[in-house]
């Protein structure tokens, strides 16, 4: 009788520690680089499944039209706020994929604002103008070995460009996409 009850005991307790649910991390750290950019992060856990994500970094541009002849390049500062929703984690666990350093696939709420702080470009006197966006977007992070990962996303939004400062008559807002491509390295 002691060995069936030892023995049920066990298996008990292996149900139980499988049981648990799978959760962001507490907290990471990365860098990233896009083909327009490159941005530092940090992603604090909310919940289980909702972690805040806060980004510095700079995002870039291209342009050429009648006033410049050579293609113009620049630099701008970027500040980004972010609750993520990994929803499928439990699913990726469940089919023994990795789930380390927030993998898996996600919802969010994209903030990100341009500030008119300084601009790094191939040409003089170039200013921007500042905006705030706010883009729903649907993405992908996976890890390539223990700490290099690759994420892409997709989004359609809002962004409202503070026109005013720069001397327009009035503010305007127009429709923002959000389309990237980003390799990182996860400390």
């Amino acid at each position: 009788m002691k060995k069936i009850l030892l023995t049920l005991t066990f298996c008990g307790l292996t149900f139980i520690a499988k049981s648990q649910t799978v959760s962001v991390e507490q907290s990471t750290f990365g860098i990233q680089a896009g083909l327009l950019g490159i941005w530092g992060h940090h992603e604090a856990r909310l919940s289980n499944q909702i972690a805040l994500r806060s980004e510095l970094g700079f995002d870039s541009g291209f342009w050429r039209n009648n006033y410049y002849d050579e293609l113009g390049f620049l630099l701008t500062p970027v500040i980004t706020l972010e609750p993520r929703w990994y929803y499928n984690l439990n699913k990726r666990e469940s089919k023994s994929r990795r789930t380390d350093g927030n993998s898996g696939n996600f919802i969010s709420i994209k903030t990100s604002y341009h500030p008119d702080w300084f601009v790094i470009s191939n040409h003089d006197n170039i200013r921007i103008i500042s905006d705030i966006s706010i883009i729903p977007t649907w993405g992908i992070r996976r890890n390539i070995g223990n700490h290099f990962t690759y994420e892409t996303g997709i989004g359609f939004g809002y962004s409202y460009i503070f026109a005013r400062q720069a001397g327009y008559s009035e503010d305007e807002g127009d429709a923002a996409l959000n389309l990237h491509l980003r390799v990182g390295y996860r400390f």
